[in-house]
């Protein structure tokens, strides 16, 4: 069976997408932990990171590195804070967490629950600083 994040690649859940290539997608958390939270995959199901061929895992942070600034920049915050847990959905992900204090990237504090239309407002203001 397909991953969440395989069943968005293919177009079968919608998400708000911040950047593509023929490799990658990176879209925000619906559940972030703060405004801003992009998760960052490969478009190839992998469930663990490093199973990833080395290319495709320097791809993958290369990606991710060009998404970073633009939520620095469109999002006010201190930090992009980078985070690999990799239990919860089985396919490679990168978290980009936008951070002011290292509480920000704690996984276990409630999760926002921001709603389609600022999510999409969010998605807007870091895909214009791209």
């Amino acid at each position: 069976m397909p991953s969440i994040f395989t069943r968005i690649v293919d177009g079968e859940i919608p998400c708000h997408k911040i950047a593509e290539d023929e490799h990658h997608l990176a879209f925000l958390d619906i559940m972030p932990l703060v405004e801003g939270h992009v998760l960052v995959i490969p478009k190839v199901e992998t469930d663990y990171l490093f199973d990833m061929d080395e290319q495709s895992f320097r791809n993958l942070w290369s990606f991710a590195y060009s998404v970073a600034p633009a939520i620095r920049s469109a999002i006010p915050c201190k930090r992009i804070g980078v985070a690999v847990i990799g239990l919860e959905v089985p396919h490679a992900h990168i978290h980009l967490v936008p951070m002011n204090h290292v509480g920000d990237i704690n996984f276990t504090q409630a999760k926002l629950n921001p709603g389609h239309e600022r999510l999409a407002e969010v998605a807007s203001l870091i895909r214009e600083k791209l």
